[in-house]
């Protein structure tokens, strides 16, 4: 039995561990990953951190470089001999296409928000955040499928390689959760470990690849039967070259995963370290530097495309593209296999696993980039959102959660991926012709909506041929839009005014009132009739009894967007014919009315009085109406926040109600 004079360390031991782990959890680490300007309170400005442009492409191409670990199959899969023709074709869309739209968005979105941040600005109000929390959908759907499709297509390879331990057969599933949970303690760990980690693989990767699409094509270069054989059974099967390029035209949208890199390149931007004097200066630097990074990334990968679809169709048997052969898959593996020996391929194997297991670098630093710029400044993620760590757990947990759920099967995310990518890509493309369209560019117009096209139409055909892949993203965009506005609920009574500024006028009237508490009448600000404030003065005074009429202000609330929900009021004063107005706009009545309510109390040392009616109607329609159109049971919310915002009863503002 524990005697009344134990000694109580452990549990201070126990309160030291919780605050040890809450401070880990919640540290600086987001500020190292958004590499931005913090806020206007002298925190890092833009740029002052940061990697140089080809690490950060490195992070970035850990996703675009890895796909020639499996691109090259999957087109030879999907057109035959016509491969190296179809690979042509994506990479002019890239480099014609991708490349130029995207590096306007660098451009036009330094901060690293991308294509979002320019459909944003295009609308306003609540349409502007369903839009984004539709688009962060299809980007959740992207990224997280970029995790779990890339960790469980390393464990295929790993299990594809003759020298793979026995003790890993028939454990595919768990493999591919030992790669995430690997990938998880690496964001743990820290940001600056990820993008040395994402160099080194990038670099050996791509000198491996290099080797092996050179040795295929000196064995095609030494033995011109190949390529004679390959053009033969190419014209025989497309003797019409109409029909081919029909062809062409309907295989494209089955290998656009070749452009997989670029959302990414411009998601990462942050982390581009910005040169000079000035804010202005340092950040085009960052977007010179990014604009270098997705043009470095976009010809060094379709050099890369073209060399190996063209190596691969004239070396390997198509049977052994077909399901269960030895280059489904893993084409470049195969001929790494064949022509350099166990040795090297397996050395080529183990690259391949490595970037394809940490692919899902650059997905997660997109994520913990995107996530907390928009769902906390919507009211839709808690604060500690913007907290690195506790996201990586998050979405790790649900990297596990869809790995279990597909069985880590490649195939089954491959629809999922697509249409995430696609939509991506076609969003961009909509932002630039809407932004070429607004600065009156009309060549730019003309030449981004023709691009457009050609990705609506890449995004339609994919979709309408792998239906599951839109599925899987609506259930992903059907989570973010339930959870965003369960939390929007959860949040709306938080005092979440950022500042007051009073005029002049403002607060000669507050000043005039400072010896007394002040009685704040709540007033419709669109009726200015003298007579109507006269008879509500009246009314409150009869109801309530107020003991100085010569401290009563009249408050009027003009609610201009609702949907935002951190908002900076701006207090101006009036006076006519004795009456005294407080006028002021925001997002929400009921917060604009208690955050004004506790700076008057600040500035005169009096708790002021507060005047308000009761919300005729059902509970629920008044509830729905504070929500989305920040008015409808103005008392009682404006009771609950103060109570929420102020816990002392005798400095809280008093709410009346009649």
């Amino acid at each position: 039995m524990r005697s009344h004079n134990s000694d109580p360390e452990p549990s201070k031991h126990f309160l030291g561990a919780q605050t040890a782990l809450k401070s880990w959890l919640m540290g600086t680490q987001q500020d190292q990953l958004k590499g931005e300007l913090q806020g206007p309170h002298g925190k890092r400005g833009a740029g002052e951190a940061g990697h140089p442009w080809w690490k950060v492409m490195c992070l970035s191409g850990v996703d675009y470089f890895s796909t020639l670990g499996y691109q090259p199959a999957i087109a030879a899969l999907a057109a035959g001999l016509l491969s190296p023709l179809v690979t042509l074709v994506l990479v002019a869309v890239t480099l014609l296409g991708a490349l130029p739209i995207y590096r306007r968005i660098a451009a036009e979105s330094p901060a690293g928000a991308g294509s979002i941040n320019l459909l944003e600005k295009l609308l306003s109000r609540w349409s502007a955040k369903i839009f984004v929390l539709i688009l962060l959908g299809f980007t959740i759907t992207d990224f997280m499928i970029t995790m779990t499709l890339s960790a469980a297509d390393a464990a295929a390879h790993l299990e594809a390689n003759p020298f793979m331990p026995r003790v890993l057969e028939h454990n595919h599933i768990w493999v591919t959760l030992a790669f995430l949970l690997l990938l998880t303690a690496v964001f743990l760990k820290g940001f600056d470990e990820t993008i040395n980690v994402a160099v080194i693989l990038v670099v050996v990767f791509l000198a491996l690849n290099t080797v092996v699409i050179a040795a295929g094509i000196w064995e095609v270069v030494t033995h011109p039967a190949l390529s004679i054989d390959w053009w033969k059974g190419l014209t025989a099967q497309h003797s019409n070259p109409w029909l081919a390029i029909g062809l062409i035209v309907l295989v494209f949208p089955k290998i656009a995963l070749g452009m997989s890199g670029f959302e990414t390149g411009v998601v990462v931007m942050p982390q581009i370290r910005g040169r000079g004097e000035t804010m202005s200066d340092r950040i085009q630097h960052r977007v010179a530097g990014t604009k270098k990074l997705l043009t470095v990334a976009a010809f060094t990968m379709s050099l890369m495309l073209v060399s190996s679809s063209f190596v691969t169709t004239a070396l390997i048997p198509q049977q052994e593209f077909q399901h269960g052969g030895q280059a489904n898959g893993r084409a470049l593996a195969y001929l790494a296999h064949s022509l350099l020996g166990e040795g090297v391929g397996t050395a080529y194997d183990i690259s391949t696993i490595l970037i394809l297991w940490f692919a899902g670098a650059s997905a997660m630093s997109g994520l913990l980039n995107l996530v907390p710029r928009y769902l906390p400044r919507f009211g839709m993620a808690p604060e500690w959102t913007k907290s690195a760590r506790p996201l990586v757990l998050i979405f790790s947990a649900v990297a596990i959660v869809i790995t279990l759920l597909f069985k880590a099967n490649v195939e089954a995310q491959g629809g999922a991926y697509a249409t995430g990518v696609l939509v991506l890509m076609s969003s961009a493309a909509v932002a630039v012709t809407l932004s070429a369209k607004r600065k009156r560019q009309p060549y730019a117009v003309i030449f981004y909506a023709v691009v457009t096209l050609v990705f609506f139409y890449t995004t339609v055909a994919n979709v309408i041929e792998r239906p599951d892949g839109l599925r899987i993203a609506s259930a992903f965009i059907l989570a973010v839009l339930v959870l965003s506005f369960i939390s929007r609920a959860l949040r709306s009574y938080e005092l979440r005014i950022e500042s007051v500024d009073f005029d002049q006028k403002s607060l000669d009237i507050i000043g005039s009132c400072s010896n007394k508490p002040i009685h704040l009448i709540a007033h419709r600000p669109d009726n200015f009739s003298i007579a109507d404030y006269y008879e509500k003065r009246a009314r409150e005074n009869w109801a309530h009894n107020i003991a100085n009429e010569d401290n009563v202000v009249f408050l009027e609330i003009a609610v201009m967007d609702p949907s935002k929900f951190n908002a900076e009021l701006v207090v101006h004063g009036l006076e006519m014919d004795g009456i005294k107005i407080l006028s002021v706009s925001g997002a929400s009545v009921a917060n604009n009315i208690a955050a004004l309510a506790i700076e008057i109390r600040d500035i005169t040392g009096q708790v002021p009085h507060i005047y308000l009616d009761w919300a005729a109607g059902k509970p629920i329609k008044n509830y729905l109406a504070f929500l989305l159109f920040g008015q409808g049971q103005i008392a009682s919310t404006t009771h609950e926040v103060l109570r929420r915002a102020e816990p002392d009863l005798y400095r809280r503002p008093v709410v009346h109600v009649s």
